[in-house]
């Protein structure tokens, strides 16, 4: 058309386009259905009537490419470059056309998270797509790659490079894995506690006062559950001042810092001084002078190795409303990696409570003396139990319906990988929960500084949600490979599901954890039907504080599945917890088929306070000490806490039993079989064969 705007398409297979910028919004009109004349129409459900067939737009696909420019239209031969812009292009185009996204090999550095909106996912019924092309494994980074790496201290093999300044994260990664900070381990019996610090008794230990930096020093402790940290303030002579609130939050509770529950068994560090840079694989970062340090391990070449500072505290934001979520949005082989969440860092420290939950904020009614008062709970740490916060994850997803994420790569990534539903504290968004047909598929988690998969929040909106919107409901959690996870916040599960229903964990790998594998539930019994009379004491005191109430309806966790997963070489750091581990009342549970071996000393099958109507069957369980374990609570009876479960028909090698399975408690054990080892049955063997990564799925 003369003088009128232009409409260009570039085809690349038979029916699929590709549309320019310019043109993206002036497709050719649908054709029109000739109306019938009066005579001959019929109501299309008249017998014999017809419904014309729905027209379908042609899908369309935009390329990406490091090598491109968002100068360019998105086609094969003129590639956007950023993914940022892309995104823009998707928005005029998902309104009337399913979208491909195809990126190219290479790394895509963002600046700033990015974030999707109901305006990103698919529009009408139709579906947005991130997908690697042929071949291709593109990476989404939050870093950059430091280079120039000079010698320091030749006689202690130390390296330094430039960064830059005021750059202050949490981890390195070096050679595609996670590197340890600079960190020396304390004997418990070198300080004595109080409610603000440390007193050295310990001589050996005075040189901490001449420090220098020492409001970046940090105390670090893993306990019985709990992986605690604390920033100090200033050392002066004998007295280290902690900051506070994060020491007090670390003091009260269970499993604390100053009186864990491993007694002799907790580890305490000291951690971020150049003075602690001793073991090779450790880094200190200088952020006033902006200097990386680094002792390479074994057969590291500085020259070579790539290591990568990471920027941002999280990668992507996927977030609606609860009246409008992101809907039908895809991520198929893309890469995740290089964040550090600096949470922790700051005055608040991590007063970690359990897997991915954390104690923030300053209590009211503080014991005077918490170390005496309220290391085994008391009524101020009640008060903020359903206060506590969730570690935001790298990848985020609230208030939103069918997002998928296959054969995705997520590594090198400072906190927990991915959150699906999460507190609305734990996403970039402030919009939490709302998460629905969430399906992670055929991916892989690698070398995290915390755990893999976060589902569900923690809160009274999470249990019970005000509005049904809000639920966390039908997460798929299928063939994934996780491995060498937690590394950094040790008490994190490798999977947790909180408050969901109607999740679905099924032929997952997990191994290498310090903690738990899966973990499902939470609450510990007090918010289902009736409360908890473990709760009721005068030490926990839990509902007499303000907002912990008795419901009398169910929360909304249901109808879980775990199924035919393989668990194996978890528990590696924590005598607490479970390979599986199960918490509060969930109808309609099943725990089955499921192949656990390889956690010496450590429990297999753990039902914690208040689990209810779960079924644990035809699971396999080798090389552990304990193969089901149920905590009933028995110092509260004639209270009932977990009840109502059965495990029937599975197998295990020479390990026991613990909890009360009785009628009282309404636990039953059937046709349960104790295996000679190395003689399964047929039937025990085709279990451990088919677990783990479906067949089909195996590489």
């Amino acid at each position: 058309m003369m003088g009128g705007p232009r409409f260009l398409l570039a085809v690349l297979t038979p029916g699929v386009v590709v549309m320019s910028p310019a043109s993206a919004q002036l497709l050719p009109p649908s054709p029109a259905i000739p109306e019938p004349s009066a005579s001959t129409a019929r109501h299309p459900f008249d017998s014999g009537g017809f419904l014309p067939p729905q027209p379908v737009a042609t899908p369309a696909i935009l390329h990406v490419a490091p090598g491109g420019s968002d100068a360019g239209d998105g086609s094969r031969d003129r590639p956007f470059r950023s993914v940022e812009r892309a995104q823009q292009e998707v928005r005029r185009l998902n309104a009337v056309h399913d979208v491909t996204v195809e990126l190219a090999d290479g790394t895509y550095t963002l600046a700033t998270p990015l974030r999707f909106t109901a305006a990103d996912g698919g529009q009408g019924g139709h579906v947005v797509r991130w997908r690697a092309a042929h071949g291709a494994h593109p990476v989404l980074s939050g870093g950059t790659a430091v280079t120039g790496w000079t010698i320091a201290d030749r006689a202690r093999d130390i390296w330094v490079a430039d960064v830059p300044r005021g750059v202050d994260p949490r981890q390195v990664y070096v050679g595609g894995r996670t590197a340890e900070r600079a960190s020396v381990r304390l004997p418990r019996a070198a300080v004595a506690f109080t409610a603000t610090g440390m007193t050295i008794v310990d001589p050996a230990w005075r040189f901490l006062a001449n420090l220098p930096d020492q409001s970046r020093i940090e105390v670090e402790q893993t306990g019985y559950f709990t992986d605690r940290r604390a920033v100090v303030d200033r050392i002066s002579g004998d007295t280290i001042v902690m900051q506070q609130p994060g020491w007090r939050n670390n003091l009260i509770g269970y499993d604390t810092l100053a009186r864990t529950i491993a007694k002799n068994g907790a580890r305490l560090f000291l951690v971020n001084s150049l003075a602690f840079l001793r073991k090779p694989g450790q880094w200190f970062i200088d952020p006033a002078l902006g200097k990386l340090y680094y002792k390479p391990r074994a057969g590291e070449d500085m020259a070579r190795v790539e290591v990568v500072l990471p920027r941002l505290q999280s990668l992507v934001s996927i977030a609606g409303s609860y009246d409008r979520p992101v809907t039908d949005l895809a991520f198929d082989g893309i890469g995740f990696r290089h964040t550090s969440w600096l949470g922790a860092s700051s005055a608040e420290g991590y007063a970690s409570q359990q897997s991915g939950s954390y104690l923030a904020g300053w209590i009211p009614g503080f014991p005077e003396d918490p170390i005496r008062d309220c290391s085994w709970g008391c009524w101020a740490f009640e008060t903020m139990r359903n206060r506590w916060r969730q570690q935001p994850a790298a990848v985020q997803v609230s208030a939103a319906v069918r997002v998928t994420f296959d054969k995705a790569d997520f590594s090198q990534l400072g906190q927990i990988a991915l959150g699906i539903g999460n507190n609305p504290e734990a996403n970039e968004s402030g919009i939490g929960y709302g998460a629905a047909g969430v399906e992670v598929r055929r991916s892989r988690f690698l070398h995290l500084a915390g755990g893999a998969i976060m589902v569900g929040g923690i809160t009274p909106d999470a249990h019970h949600p005000p509005r049904a919107e809000m639920g966390v409901r039908n997460v798929v959690i299928a063939d994934n490979r996780i491995e060498t996870v937690s590394q950094d916040y040790k008490e994190q599960a490798a999977i947790l599901v909180t408050y969901a229903a109607g999740t679905v964990i099924t032929h997952n790998d997990v191994s290498d954890t310090p903690y738990d594998g899966i973990d499902v539930g939470w609450g510990w019994g007090v918010n289902d039907p009736g409360g908890s009379g473990a709760y009721r004491t005068r030490t926990r005191g839990y509902y007499d504080q303000p907002g912990n109430i008795v419901y009398d309806t169910p929360t909304i966790l249901r109808d879980t599945v775990v199924l035919g997963n393989r668990v194996h070489k978890v528990k590696q750091w924590f005598s607490d917890g479970g390979a599986i581990y199960h918490l509060s009342a969930d109808p309609g549970a099943l725990i089955a088929e499921n192949y656990v071996y390889d956690v010496p000393g450590g429990i297999a099958l753990y039902l914690d306070e208040g689990s209810r109507y779960v079924t644990l069957r035809n699971n396999v369980v080798d090389r552990v000490a304990v193969w089901l374990n149920a905590n009933t609570m028995d110092a509260y009876r004639p209270h009932r806490t977990t009840m109502d479960n059965l495990a029937i028909g599975n197998w295990h090698v020479g390990a026991r039993t613990n909890g009360s399975w009785d009628a009282y408690m309404d636990n039953r054990l059937v046709d349960n079989v104790e295996v000679p080892e190395g003689a399964w049955p047929a039937a025990a063997q085709a279990v451990i064969d088919a677990s783990g990564i479906s067949k089909g799925e195996r590489q």
